[in-house]
């Protein structure tokens, strides 16, 4: 499912216009992106939790060359899902 996919399938679930929809959904993923990026998580109590992990810094390998390299500490993004959700899944 892409996003104008899940932009119809709210408007349908919601009885919203397709343009509304679009709008809830865009103040959706910015809402959960500026918490991530103030370091807070997100917990959708059910579906999921958004949240930011720390990645260490570590050697890495150049695949074409062999070579070792260095790769920065990185902060990611991560999501874990919910109890109803995995159980919702493995039916």
């Amino acid at each position: 499912m892409n996003k104008s996919e899940l932009i119809d399938a709210i408007a349908t679930e919601t009885g919203l216009s397709k343009v509304d929809a679009g709008k809830a959904l865009n103040a959706t993923t910015d809402a959960i992106t500026k918490a991530m990026i103030s370091g807070d998580g997100v917990q959708l109590t059910g579906f999921g939790s958004f949240l930011t992990r720390a990645r260490a810094a570590r050697v890495g390998r150049n695949p074409q060359t062999g070579a070792a390299i260095q790769i920065k500490a990185s902060t990611i993004a991560a999501f874990k899902a919910g109890k109803a959700l995995k159980e919702a899944v493995n039916k």
